[in-house]
């Protein structure tokens, strides 16, 4: 179990208000997690290579290729009002 004074200092850090029962039902809470993952440092892993993440990706990102490009007509033909190949938008005061 955790005391009571590292609850209440992880609360004001969370921005929480808690009751004085609820501080000792925390306690014992994050006691037992704490218990529970101290767990991993019973676990043998002297022949395992240390590792970033669980699984390994390598740029699992697609190949960056134009698949079809618009033509300036195109994209003009789209625009509300054009003037000169320029688009032309309300003047904003």
């Amino acid at each position: 179990m955790i005391e009571i004074k590292d609850v209440e200092h992880v609360a004001k850090l969370a921005r929480l208000e808690l009751s004085e029962d609820e501080k000792i039902k925390f306690s014992k809470q994050l006691g037992d997690i704490l218990k529970y993952v101290e767990q991993m440092n019973e676990v043998d892993t002297t022949n395992v290579e240390p590792m970033n993440h669980a699984m390994e990706f390598f740029n699992v990102m697609r190949e960056d290729a134009v698949k079809y490009e618009n033509t300036r007509e195109e994209l003009m033909a789209n625009a509300p009002d054009v003037e000169s190949d320029y688009f032309k938008v309300p003047k904003i005061n």
